[in-house]
């Protein structure tokens, strides 16, 4: 656990969505986030106007997680700034819509560019922020992965491929990186949002957002705020976690058959 009163926390891929609720909730806190994005400036811009309106500070960062150069640059940036990094959530995600039977749809390239900022970049970044995570005496990483990477459901068979190594190799670094720093994993299923919309379409996003309403246990699907205080409290209030996947979905996947879309 960290106490987010000052304490540092960067957050991947969060001019929007997920991330930018989760940067907020933390400002609200007192913490001091890092805003990044690859090319939504103007959004983390604002995302950063909302954390100093919160009570908290923000300083925005554009890098591509899937660049470990980049990776390091964030991290380093983080420490000029404020000194110490405490926290991390990897967020930042992308795919390539493909139905599961369409084995032609994707190629080798399809997977390599999804793997590399889903798999590969989480594991960029925290081998950027350990070193001063240890500096620190202690440090917490919250993974975002996907129920793709558990019920094998989600936008394509890269993007399963993708979140089930990095559930995967989050259980290997909790062990690796204990006891100074704990390493969990969320697998949010269906949120809303724009990014989902945009991949679906509006008349199939529509269509199985009903479904899913109607259908799963909670009757409810996420919404990013939903996700966002899962995330806040593992950082900082959340004792004794580690290595850990938790799947945040309304009982999507106690349904028979499933749900195909997820994050």
């Amino acid at each position: 656990m960290i106490e987010l009163d000052g304490a540092v926390v960067i957050v991947t891929g969060s001019a929007r969505g997920v991330g930018a609720a989760t940067a907020t909730m933390i400002a609200e806190r007192g913490g001091r986030v890092v805003i990044n994005h690859t090319k939504s400036a103007e959004d983390a811009e604002r995302v950063a106007e909302s954390c100093g309106a919160a009570g908290g500070e923000a300083l925005v960062c554009q890098a591509n997680v899937a660049e470990d150069a980049d990776c390091r640059r964030m991290a380093e940036d983080a420490m000029t700034k404020w000194g110490r990094i405490d926290g991390l959530v990897n967020n930042a995600g992308t795919t390539r819509f493909c139905d599961h039977a369409d084995l032609d749809g994707l190629d080798a390239t399809d997977f390599q560019a999804v793997m590399a900022v889903n798999t590969i970049g989480p594991f960029q970044m925290i081998r950027a922020v350990a070193p001063h995570m240890r500096a620190g005496g202690r440090g917490a990483v919250v993974n975002v992965s996907s129920v793709a990477g558990t019920q094998a459901v989600g936008s394509s068979l890269a993007y399963i491929a993708s979140k089930g190594g990095l559930n995967s190799m989050s259980i290997g670094l909790a062990r690796a990186l204990g006891p100074e720093i704990k390493v969990n994993t969320i697998c949010p299923g269906f949120i809303e949002g724009d990014w989902l919309r945009q991949g679906m379409g509006a008349k199939r996003y529509d269509a199985v957002k009903a479904h899913l309403e109607s259908a799963t246990p909670l009757q409810a699907v996420n919404n990013p705020s939903d996700v966002a205080r899962t995330i806040v409290w593992l950082l900082s209030d959340a004792p004794n976690i580690t290595g850990e996947i938790i799947t945040i979905d309304a009982g999507m996947g106690m349904l028979r058959g499933g749900g195909r879309p997820t994050r």
